[in-house]
């Protein structure tokens, strides 16, 4: 038996045992939230974003700043980065936030670029705008 039909046998014996696939079974409308998610779903998108507010404290030296307000709508893609409406060097001071900073328009090696570096264009990467919810685990950490 060749690699290419072991294969073809491995799939539909997985079909035939596991007939609803490897997905978690949904929990009812009434259960927690937490109960609720499913599997490749987004936990943050289970919870209600914050009402904008003030700068967040951080918590460490070098942490990147916390979003105060709602993005769950923001288009960030390869051809638009909503953030920079406000963020941008140019509409800060009238828009009345934190303006990007410099490291953003820097490559790897230190470069200084004319936009964005590819690897800051996608905020939420690290900015991770909060959530009106309880913490899923108990956390110790002190500042």
């Amino acid at each position: 038996m060749n690699k290419l039909s072991r294969l073809a046998l491995s799939a539909a014996l997985c079909a035939l045992l596991f007939p609803a696939g490897f997905a978690a079974h949904a929990a009812p409308a009434d259960a927690p939230l937490e109960a609720r998610a499913e599997l490749g779903n987004s936990k943050a998108d289970m919870y209600k974003p914050i009402k904008d507010t003030k700068r967040i404290v951080r918590d460490y030296v070098q942490q990147p700043p916390l979003v105060p307000h709602d993005v769950s709508r923001y288009e960030i893609s390869k051809n638009f980065n909503k953030c920079m409406d406000c963020h941008s060097s140019s509409r800060y001071v009238e828009m009345n936030t934190t303006r990007v900073p410099v490291t953003h328009f820097k490559s790897r090696s230190g470069q200084e670029l004319s936009n964005l570096s590819p690897a800051r264009y996608f905020c939420t990467q690290c900015h991770v705008p909060q959530v009106d919810a309880k913490p899923l685990v108990g956390n110790t950490f002190k500042k």
